[in-house]
């Protein structure tokens, strides 16, 4: 049960206080998470790209070259970027505040220094005003004391979020940090394709190509300037604007399109995982109900 007073476990992370270090983690992100899309075989809706937290921060997984796996892993207590081979090598970059245009030239060249030499796409994706990485030295700030809050965080996201996810036995994702949209999400589907969206560009053609129901944490920005869980059907059906939600705090973006319950909702709950739960799943209900999904084929109770 965790508890309202427990800063341990779900930490403040007001966004004003932290957003020139998550800018700037939100690119460094981007170009290790490029590297595994770079060498990784294609997964559906880009599986094969995303992050995954661990009890220090988080990893790529394996990532292949060769013969041979390596992984890269951000180490958020010690505040160390880590790249490990099979065969034993190991090499170190510290995360503190330095330009992301640093960042990206040591990375790049450490890799080579292990013989992994490689290209990557070096342009942030779904940023407004993208800069390229090698000309980034507007983003360099870093403060360890907010990454830290955020990967606690994550730490409690993804476990509530894996918890969710075990009653449901259709198609869906894995528990992942997504460093395109900057979010920790997990996605269910109905199997049924969904209409192409028009004028979709080719992660969202790839992301939406199948009707989902999709749950998760998010910083914050644009029209929600604090930290907040969301949930979201696409397509969006009809009258989902209109369901009744659990708890009483979460509301409907009309802009966005998106249901969302602050951070902070769930932080000064009484049982921040109750809470985060009751929302996950009143969500998920309404979308599914909406849409006509075949709930007795796709959930069980263990």
């Amino acid at each position: 049960m965790s508890s309202q007073h427990d800063d341990a476990i779900w930490p403040s992370l007001p966004l004003a206080e932290w957003k020139d270090t998550y800018a700037t983690l939100h690119m460094w992100t981007q170009i290790v998470g490029k590297v595994r899309l770079r060498l990784c075989p294609p997964v559906n809706h880009f599986w094969h790209c995303t992050l995954y937290v661990t009890s220090r921060g988080l990893t790529t997984s394996p990532i292949p070259f060769g013969n041979n796996i390596f992984e890269i892993d951000f180490d958020f207590v010690d505040h160390l970027l880590l790249i490990r081979t099979n065969d034993g090598a190991k090499r170190t970059l510290i995360l503190a505040p330095r330009s992301v245009a640093d960042f990206y030239a040591e990375l790049m060249a450490t890799l080579r220094s292990l013989g992994i030499d490689i290209t990557i796409n070096a342009k942030p994706d779904e940023v407004a005003d993208p800069i390229p990485f090698a000309e980034d030295t507007q983003h360099s700030s870093y403060d360890p004391e907010y990454a830290n809050r955020f990967w606690r965080i994550l730490v409690q996201t993804d476990r509530v979020l894996k918890q969710f996810r075990s009653g449901f036995v259709g198609k869906c994702s894995p528990v992942h940090f997504f460093w395109g949209s900057f979010d920790h999400a997990v996605t269910r589907f109905s199997a049924r394709r969904a209409p192409e969206r028009p004028g979709a560009d080719p992660i969202t053609r790839e992301a939406y190509s199948h009707e989902v129901i999709s749950h998760g944490f998010w910083p914050g920005g644009g029209a929600i300037q604090e930290p907040a869980f969301y949930a979201y059907s696409a397509p969006v059906p009809e009258g989902l604007d209109k369901e009744p939600l659990r708890p009483a705090s979460a509301f409907y973006s009309q802009e966005a399109k998106e249901f969302f319950l602050m951070y902070e909702n769930v932080r000064n709950a009484s049982s921040a995982d109750a809470t985060l739960l009751e929302f996950l799943q009143s969500t998920y209900e309404a979308g599914a109900k909406l849409a006509h999904w075949d709930r007795a084929f796709l959930e069980r109770s263990w």
